[in-house]
């Protein structure tokens, strides 16, 4: 038998090696899908406030519709905001409704659609406590100016009597990320501390006096949970999904009220009949005894002008359908359901996406 020689053996293996390589380079990847040609693909992103009510609601609706996608990035507030403007995104979603600014600065006019109402609550993690602890507008603020470091200092210790309270620092955690439910909170601390609105102010992103950074509510709860003496705000699904703790708050009628679905419901209740009518309004330290005092609606931003016909068909019916059949999920995942007047008013606005 002739013998090949040595180089010839080097330059076939080459080959074979750049065979398979090409071969490899061009097969599909099953953990990428690529969608059917008449598939309708809408792209969102924006608050993890709603995330959790957001993800089901695109999951069932595309057990109803298997021809649509509906792909949404849980970014934060400000991060959706800027997709929108940025024309990077079929929709946005935020639980700070957009400013005159932001809004100038927009090619098409933006319309808000309130979807669900949510609350946010002072989570803590102090080991050993069996109770859950109060607190008023004074002591937040103050945790979060930086003024109050220890969890037994007296400001708390007076509305928490017979709780062993220990004297071990305050952590701090705040959200690191431009956030609709820093919006929430800040807003909230802006009504009840003079201090607060002049030093620090109300925004999806504040210069914070002291504290740790997470991102997204998901990173607030997750540092929360795994540093002992920490305190933070989050959306209530959060808390409740992590079995984080979280406190009761004094509202404007001097009740201290926890996060629930009726109380959250009852914060609205007042503002269902004059909201605005573009939906812009803030519900936080809302009147009533029942009403918790940091709630709020958070929304969906959709562009009035839609080029795509396919597109514009599909965000029109989805909305119609949340505002409908999926208002029926938001209790389980501890969201409250959109008062029916507010309802109302949204199904009208639908008909200006042209």
């Amino acid at each position: 038998m002739k013998r090949i020689p040595h180089l010839s053996i080097v330059l076939l293996n080459l080959a074979l090696v750049l065979a398979c390589f090409v071969a490899f380079r061009f097969l599909p990847l099953s953990a990428a899908p690529i969608p059917a040609p008449d598939t309708v693909m809408l792209n969102g992103a924006g608050a993890s406030f709603p995330y959790p009510i957001y993800a089901k609601w695109f999951s069932d609706y595309n057990k109803l519709h298997s021809d649509i996608q509906i792909n949404y990035q849980s970014i934060g507030s400000g991060g959706g905001i800027r997709q929108l403007l940025s024309g990077t995104v079929d929709f946005g979603a935020s639980d700070a409704p957009m400013s005159d600014e932001q809004l100038g600065q927009t090619k098409t006019k933006i319309l808000h659609f309130p979807t669900v109402l949510g609350a946010v609550v002072p989570s803590y993690n102090i080991p050993g406590l069996s109770r859950e602890l109060d607190f008023t507008p004074d002591v937040l603020a103050d945790i979060y100016l930086g003024k109050i470091t220890k969890w037994n200092d007296p400001a708390i210790a007076k509305f928490n009597e017979g709780v062993d309270l220990p004297p071990e620092d305050i952590v701090v955690v705040h959200r690191s990320d431009a956030s609709g439910t820093s919006y929430v909170w800040t807003d909230y601390l802006s009504k009840v501390s003079k201090e607060w609105e002049s030093k620090v102010g109300k925004s999806i992103a504040v210069n914070w006096p002291v504290g740790l950074g997470g991102k997204g509510n998901e990173g607030v709860t997750g540092l929360v949970k795994q540093t002992p003496g920490a305190i933070g705000y989050v959306e209530l699904i959060y808390a409740l999904q992590n079995q984080v703790p979280f406190g009761r708050v004094r509202n404007s009628a001097g009740a201290f009220v926890k996060a629930d679905l009726a109380s959250v419901t009852g914060a609205a209740a007042g503002y269902a009949k004059t909201i605005p009518a573009d939906f812009r309004v803030s519900i936080t330290n809302a009147p009533g005894k029942t009403s918790y005092p940091i709630c709020s609606f958070t929304y969906l931003l959709v562009p009035t002008t839609i080029p795509d016909a396919n597109k514009r068909r599909v965000i029109k019916d989805f909305l119609n359908w949340m505002l409908s059949d999926g208002q029926n999920d938001t209790e389980a995942l501890s969201y409250a359901r959109l008062p029916k007047e507010v309802v109302a008013k949204e199904l009208k606005q639908i008909s200006e996406i042209q």
